[in-house]
């Protein structure tokens, strides 16, 4: 049975696609001509506000069933959440993936626009289009704590072999992290000691290719910390 609040799946444009001729505002990725507006690079069409957009492709993240990830909400419906996961393609969370009893159009009570979430890719379709769930293990809005946000093509490096390297950060910082394969990171802790991990976190995506990564990140870790006082 098909949702009234599913939304179709987007637009991929070259550069030179036509946009829009009635009227609507250029925002990044397009270009004006004779009042027309233009898709200046490779990407999916996003229309918001009465603005037209270009999400580029390259470098984005690809949902893949079963992936955790970190989302934010950036549209309410009234049996549905639209979460943006950091990915050119829009992911509906409908009210029978939430932990929580939602009554018809009631669903701003619970999720609000801004709110970060943690939810699984439950499927994604040939047409690219996506649902996503919080109904398993662990799964949740989140509450206080930071965004990290780095290249998802680095997450694997910040996890490590077996988990090893965040590991090590969490056991070093004292902090809560969960990692979403879409590269968005949560950290929570003492302040101090959140900001070491986010720094720790940034400096493995910059120097991912280099040797001995994991000793040098603990001696970063090191090197921030204060010990405590006996």
């Amino acid at each position: 049975m098909e949702r009234k609040d599913a939304r179709p799946a987007r637009e991929v444009v070259v550069p030179g696609d036509l946009l829009d001729d009635s009227g609507m505002k250029a925002g990044s990725g397009t270009y004006v001509s004779d009042g027309k507006i233009y898709a200046s690079k490779l990407g999916v069409k996003n229309v918001f506000s009465g603005t037209v957009s270009i999400i580029p492709l390259r470098g984005r993240y690809i949902p893949a069933p079963g992936d955790m990830v970190l989302g934010m909400i950036v549209d309410i419906g009234s049996s549905n959440w639209l979460v943006d996961i950091n990915s050119p393609y829009p992911a509906p969370l409908h009210v029978n993936e939430v932990p929580w009893k939602v009554e018809f159009g009631d669903t701003s009570r619970f999720l609000k626009i801004g709110d970060m979430v943690m939810v699984k890719i439950l499927m994604v379709d040939e047409s690219m289009k996506i649902q996503v769930t919080m109904n398993d293990s662990g799964l949740r809005k989140l509450e206080g704590g930071q965004i990290v946000e780095i290249t998802h093509s680095k997450v694997s490096r910040i996890i490590g072999k077996s988990g090893s390297m965040i590991q090590m950060i969490k056991n070093m910082t004292d902090c809560r992290i969960f990692v979403g394969q879409n590269g968005r990171i949560w950290v929570d802790g003492d302040a101090e000691n959140a900001t070491v991990a986010a720094e720790a976190i940034k400096k493995i995506e910059k120097e991912a290719q280099t040797n001995n990564l994991t000793e040098r990140v603990r001696e970063f870790i090191e090197s921030k910390i204060k010990p405590e006082e006996e």
